[in-house]
């Protein structure tokens, strides 16, 4: 999958789920044990993108999440494990474990 950027460059796509505009609280669990409520900017079936203060996540550890998404009458509670896929300045990508729920 290729699509182009606004310069008309060509990258290429990696993701395989669509990501979606999200309006969900992420609870984080660090592996020191910290808690921490997020704000998900957008989300796909294996990953989010949440906005994040300095948690000292480094690329590569392991989190648990917890989240609601709202399907209409029913809201659903996820709890996923996940690996930071990046942090930026703007917040942290997590790679989660689409297939295990806890």
């Amino acid at each position: 999958m290729s699509k182009t950027t606004t310069a008309g460059v060509q990258s290429v796509e990696r993701r395989l789920h669509t990501r979606h505009r999200a309006r969900t609280t992420v609870y984080i669990t660090t592996p020191t044990g910290r808690k921490k409520l997020c704000r998900a900017i957008n989300l796909s079936a294996t990953g989010v993108f949440v906005e994040t203060t300095n948690l000292g996540l480094r690329k590569g550890q392991q989190v648990e999440l917890a989240f609601a998404i709202n399907l209409g009458a029913v809201t659903k509670l996820h709890r996923r494990t996940a690996v930071v896929a990046h942090v930026s300045r703007g917040g942290t990508g997590l790679m989660m474990d689409a297939y295990t729920a806890r």
